[in-house]
């Protein structure tokens, strides 16, 4: 279906998988779909179905719920989750099966519709599925490009250390490993957890975070694992609690160092049991979550202290990913600037502002303490004080041209910690990306003459 999917205002056709052990009942469904345009495979059995979802590619998927056993259908649904990663199932059943459909959506089925078939119906519920599929499909293509520009997943920068670490995403997105991230407050690790679970194969299932940071025990236990009715003072109806909804999905715990030690403990054995129960009751669910935790506190130093649980601590660091601060990654900020201003700017629906030389190099030079977060905050009011099509320095926010100010004390945070030759070679590949690579105009915007460029670029190995 990809070669319509780029072009919406043709009509949708899908490839569309129908299982039916009822020969009539099965050219009727795929003759109501093929008059929307799609193109239908019959097959009548498990085996045979199991075989198309091997070897073909299918957006729909649709099958009778009960057909030689009374399993079959789930166990095509099951194929088709193994197989076809972008597909969507409709379930067919009788009305005594209903419960039994009910069951199968938390196991990923699209829909279901009972016999007899209302086929106005069932082509509006056909037709919805296949939109569904053609939506990720141009979310998925929407993401390549992205990748392409910014790296994985929309995640902006191209410096090394950003590099190393949209590689390292790619590797284990596909997985059900645990994830820390580490990293100083408002460097996105939130953004990175979504990124891991928009490319893992739980992505169709809920993404659910939850910040822990100043929140009691109580409070984050209910907030964990839910609570029936009666249980405390104002349970006047069952809850359910994160765990319960991620089901199937992601679990994001932010700022988990936060959380407090008797509750780590009720954590570790939901994560080694894979049960949870809810508070006020004695009957444990089972759950399959895929857990991404984030901090900015250094959890080996907690665990040393008596502050964190050594086993949680390796429960949870399956694989850590550290956030650099944006100071640590100075060349990746003029592509964050121009991303966030078009950002703003449409969503003030007036056009970008472009800053100028001086207004980004400010911009590049600035500590930066509050990290991404600061910088989307920074863009967002330049774009509502900006009175024309450039940003000049008056338009940064105060702390910024402080920062700047030829007159003041030298920032000494704003240096990152960098030695003067890591400095030096930082401006210079800034000069060289603002300037899409022209020695002659980066040298002018350094202030150095083009053969002293020449000289830099030799000695500090840069292309």
């Amino acid at each position: 279906m990809s070669d319509k999917v780029s072009n919406p205002t043709k009509p949708l056709s899908a490839q569309v998988l129908v299982v039916d052990d009822e020969d009539e009942h099965a050219e009727v469904m795929a003759e109501a779909l093929r008059r929307l345009g799609h193109v239908c495979t019959i097959v009548h059995d498990l085996p045979q179905a199991q075989d198309e979802l091997k070897h073909g590619q299918f957006d729909l998927v649709v099958t009778d719920l009960v057909m030689d056993t009374e399993e079959a259908g789930l166990q095509v649904l099951a194929a088709a989750r193994q197989t076809q990663r972008n597909a969507e199932t409709i379930l067919v059943t009788a009305h005594g099966d209903v419960p039994t459909c009910k069951a199968a959506l938390k196991q990923g089925a699209y829909d279901f519709i009972e016999k007899p078939l209302d086929l106005d119906v069932f082509r509006a519920l056909a037709q919805h599925a296949v939109e569904a599929v053609m939506l990720r499909d141009q979310n998925a293509q929407l993401r390549q490009r992205l990748d392409e520009s910014y790296g994985f997943d929309g995640i902006i920068g191209s410096s090394p250390a950003m590099r190393s670490l949209i590689a390292t995403m790619k590797q284990i997105a596909p997985s059900n490993i645990p994830v820390l991230i580490t990293g100083e407050s408002g460097v996105g690790k939130e953004l990175i957890a979504q990124a891991l679970h928009n490319n893992s194969n739980r992505a169709k299932q809920h993404f659910v975070p939850l910040n822990c940071a100043g929140l009691s025990e109580s409070i984050l236990e209910d907030e964990l694992f839910g609570h029936v009715k009666g249980a405390f003072t104002g349970a006047d109806r069952d809850r359910q609690g994160r765990f319960e909804y991620a089901d199937g999905g992601t679990l994001f715990l932010d700022e988990v160092g936060d959380m407090p030690v008797l509750m780590q403990a009720k954590l570790l054995r939901v994560l080694e049991s894979g049960e949870v129960v809810r508070l006020g009751s004695n009957e444990p669910k089972h759950v399959s979550v895929r857990l991404i935790s984030a901090t900015n506190r250094d959890l080996g130093d907690m665990v040393k202290q008596g502050q964190f649980r050594e086993d949680l601590f390796f429960r949870i660091k399956g694989v850590e990913l550290r956030l650099p601060p944006l100071r640590e990654r100075r060349e990746d900020i003029p592509q964050l600037v121009n991303h966030f201003l078009r950002h703003y700017a449409q969503q003030s629906d007036k056009p970008a502002p472009q800053p100028t030389e001086e207004t980004m190099t400010q911009l590049v030079q600035y500590a930066w303490p509050g990290n991404v977060r600061q910088l989307m905050n920074a863009t967002q009011n330049m774009v509502v004080v900006a009175d024309g099509d450039k940003l000049e320095p008056r338009h940064l926010p105060p702390e910024i041209q402080t920062a700047a100010s030829p007159g003041g004390d030298l920032n000494i945070d704003a240096l990152g910690g960098l030695s003067l030759d890591q400095i030096e070679k930082q401006a210079i590949r800034q000069a060289l990306r603002m300037h899409s690579g022209n020695r002659e105009q980066a040298a002018k915007m350094l202030g150095i003459g083009e053969r002293t460029l020449y000289r830099k670029l030799k000695e500090y190995g840069l292309k």
